[in-house]
């Protein structure tokens, strides 16, 4: 990690952390975000129409074929190897739907295209195709955006502070309480928070994306939420009818499957790319957008990179510049990365090896002991 890829320990990249990890950067940074803007390529900022339609129709054509395959041949192998071959199936599909998935977050961001009904189009019938509630989304992930980094107001993932750990969780950090909590985020995480705000930011009432009268929403958005809804149910009817037509089992392998698997890779993304013992974060009296926002570290999942349209290993310049379309996502990186320096996080380690690290890890937040009245948190799991 680092400056360029550099790593801020003597951990080199792509290692994990057996060695210790020191913190990350945490005082005002010496550049701004004018002086970050002015290095990236201005035809970074430039987004087509056609350009990412011709993601979205190789992501559908993938998904088509995955589908094809599945429907049509399956059951003409013979056994076991017409039972095998479903697994493979989820895999595949689930990491095509996951690509259709951030493509709608293009969307949500206006980075799809120039012109804003075109995006909210097309990202509503592309997540309320996987059951996302997507202009309450849009909205949600928009205060993230906002306010990156804020223990009082960050809208997803925020940490708990060790004063607030629950006791129970104090004897989960261990591997066979580690691989129950991360296999019920990763199956759970996504419905529990869209549905009932768990691991949301803390409102003074009941806050759910459904309801157009969460304290999520503003009265002028009431009425997107009911558009949301109305796609929901539609969707949901759509489902109901094909499980009638063809059986809840065929329904289950052919979508739920795949479904399940595209919600665990959007926590397990979402969590990383937030969660690491370098990154601080900070209360009110420390909190500013600009260090908020670089509280996020670059990952790199391999092939699935491309596969994810590059939400993984650019998430440090997406969340500087929110509307630079994924194809220009590298090279805005590449641009800024020398100014960032230390301020830039990238860590290699494989994904799944990082995420039972970082579950181990990264338990609460707590004032750093060396400076107890700052308002500056790192994570920690001594209790």
């Amino acid at each position: 990690m680092g400056a360029g890829g550099r790593m801020p320990t003597s951990v080199s990249k792509g290692q994990g952390m057996e060695n210790e990890v020191k913190h990350g950067p945490c005082e005002k940074p010496p550049f701004t975000v004018g002086q970050l803007k002015r290095a990236i390529p201005p035809h970074c900022f430039e987004r087509s129409l056609i350009r990412s339609s011709s993601y979205l129709l190789r992501d559908l054509f993938f998904v088509f074929v995955f589908y094809y395959v599945a429907t049509s041949y399956f059951h003409l192998l013979p056994y076991p190897f017409n039972y095998a071959a479903w697994p493979i199936y989820w895999g595949f599909q689930g990491c095509a739907l996951t690509g259709i998935w951030v493509l709608g977050h293009e969307c949500g961001h206006h980075a799809f295209s120039d012109y804003q009904l075109v995006d909210d189009i097309v990202g509503l019938i592309i997540h309320t195709a996987l059951l996302v509630p997507y202009f309450s989304w849009k909205i949600s992930h928009r205060r993230h955006h906002s306010n990156t980094g804020s223990l009082e107001r960050e809208e997803v993932f925020a940490p708990k502070p060790k004063a607030e750990i629950q006791w129970y969780l104090k004897h989960l950090n261990n591997p066979p309480g580690r691989a129950i909590v991360l296999l019920n985020t990763l199956l759970l995480g996504w419905p529990l928070y869209v549905a009932f705000n768990v691991a949301g930011r803390r409102y003074d009432r009941f806050a759910c994306h459904f309801d157009p009268y969460s304290p999520i929403f503003s009265a002028s958005e009431r009425h997107l939420i009911y558009i949301t809804d109305a796609g929901i149910y539609a969707t949901t009817f759509i489902l109901y009818r094909a499980a009638a037509a063809k059986g809840l089992t065929w329904l289950i392998c052919v979508y739920g499957v795949p479904l399940v698997i595209v919600n665990a890779f959007l926590v397990l993304v979402t969590y990383l790319q937030h969660t690491h013992p370098v990154l601080p974060h900070y209360d009110n009296s420390e909190w500013d957008w600009l260090r908020g926002a670089l509280v996020t570290v670059d990952r790199d999942y391999g092939i699935l990179n491309e596969v994810f349209h590059h939400i993984a290993d650019t998430h440090v310049a997406h969340h500087l510049f929110s509307k630079i379309p994924q194809y220009h996502g590298m090279e805005a990186t590449k641009a800024i990365k020398p100014i960032l320096g230390e301020y830039y996080q990238f860590d290699g380690t494989p994904f799944l090896k990082a995420l039972w690290r970082e579950a181990r890890e990264c338990v609460y937040v707590d004032r750093d002991e060396g400076d107890p009245k700052r308002g500056v948190y790192w994570y920690g799991n001594k209790f």
